[in-house]
């Protein structure tokens, strides 16, 4: 290998990046793009629930649980005055569940104390939602009966107490979980996309024919290929990174060293996987196509990015084992949430260490020094 080579190569294929606008459209533009559009559409929690609420009882207890309701910051309540128009509106999909306070709550409150009745009906057609509607409005019966006993100078029983401790996380916050894995997924398209044109803008230009009439050899040209992208490539994830967590203000706990290791490796191996569609299909729009459906699809449904690699079944877990992005969303969640806990990264490292060695051992393989 003659290092002479390898440095004009890499630079004739830097001028090419600089020159080449579809590039710093891959390497910038899309990635902001995606990181706007993950960041502020993606979002599991579910605020300002509509609610229906319908109080049947005149009590002075019944009405102070309503205003509980009412003011609730996780709702936006719409109060009924008949029964037959809430289960209407909540056919209609107008609201995603409601409360009944029933006629004699406040005669079964004073009574028998906390065992009075109080009727939540959720909308079961969008479970998430239907547990959030349950979830909230126990918070809220809780929370109400609670202040109701010491405000009478007296003391809730309760056999046991729990008090919820939420590591890592203690916001709940699910986008503090979600935006470190699309930065995955955003890392994937444009590794896949910025390689997976390289080679094939070659041959379709004329250009591979004089590169296979010199000297260079096939390390020289593989490595030529992967320096400048894998530089782009690192400058757009650091990127990313840098919009999650000052913009969109999810906290890292992590250190820049372990995020540039893991992410060199996570990036070879999307790198990889682009060059090879690249050599092997020799054309721009095929490859690009190609590129997005191998490295996308899987990156969003398999990596845990969204779905619970858990509740797949036995088949899917299996496959999930054999792509990249599956390690990555687990180390860099662990970066952004935990910090540099080496026990989770170094396992991920090890399978992005023998991903990049498979992806760039098949281009290279696949490389060969003549027109057929």
């Amino acid at each position: 290998m003659s290092f002479r080579r390898l440095r004009a190569l890499c630079w004739k294929e830097t001028l090419q990046i600089f020159r080449d606008p579809s590039s710093n459209l891959i390497a910038f533009i899309l990635p902001m793009a995606m990181m706007v559009i993950f960041g502020f559409g993606l979002n599991l929690d579910s605020s300002r629930l509509h609610l229906g609420l319908l109080n049947e009882s005149t009590g002075a207890a019944a009405n102070g649980l309503a205003g509980a309701f009412v003011h609730s910051p996780s709702f936006e309540v719409r109060v009924f005055h008949d029964r037959g128009e809430m289960d209407a509106a909540l056919t209609d999909s107008k609201i995603r569940g409601y409360v009944v306070i029933p006629q004699d709550f406040d005669r079964i409150l004073q009574s028998g104390g906390e065992s009075a009745p109080v009727q939540v009906v959720a909308d079961g057609s969008e479970p998430n939602t239907a547990r959030f509607v349950d979830a909230y409005s126990n918070g809220i019966w809780s929370s109400w009966l609670t202040s109701y006993y010491e405000d009478r100078g007296k003391t809730l029983p309760r056999d046991i107490e729990i008090e919820p401790r939420y590591w890592f996380n203690p916001s709940t916050r699910s986008r503090n979980f979600l935006i470190p894995g699309s930065v995955t997924v955003i890392m994937t398209v444009v590794g896949a996309l910025l390689t997976s044109l390289v080679v094939a803008r070659e041959w379709e230009r004329g250009t591979m024919e004089a590169l296979l009439a010199s000297p260079v050899t096939r390390p020289e040209l593989l490595l030529s290929k992967v320096i400048p992208y894998y530089g782009l490539g690192m400058v757009s994830l650091l990127l990313c990174v840098a919009v999650a967590h000052w913009l969109l203000g999810v906290p890292f706990h992590g250190s820049l060293p372990a995020l540039v290791l893991v992410g060199s490796f996570f990036l070879l191996s999307v790198l990889g996987i682009g060059l090879l569609l690249s050599t092997v299909t020799r054309n721009q729009f095929n490859a690009a196509q190609a590129a997005l459906n191998a490295a996308f699809l899987p990156a969003t449904m398999l990596s845990g990015f969204i779905y619970e690699i858990s509740s797949m079944p036995v088949f899917l877990r299996g496959v999930t084992h054999l792509i990249p992005a599956r390690y990555f969303v687990s180390s860099i969640q662990t970066l952004f949430l935990a910090g540099d806990l080496w026990e989770v990264l170094l396992p991920d490292l090890l399978f992005l260490m023998g991903a990049s060695a498979l992806f760039l051992g098949l281009t290279a393989r696949s490389t060969r020094r003549r027109m057929d």
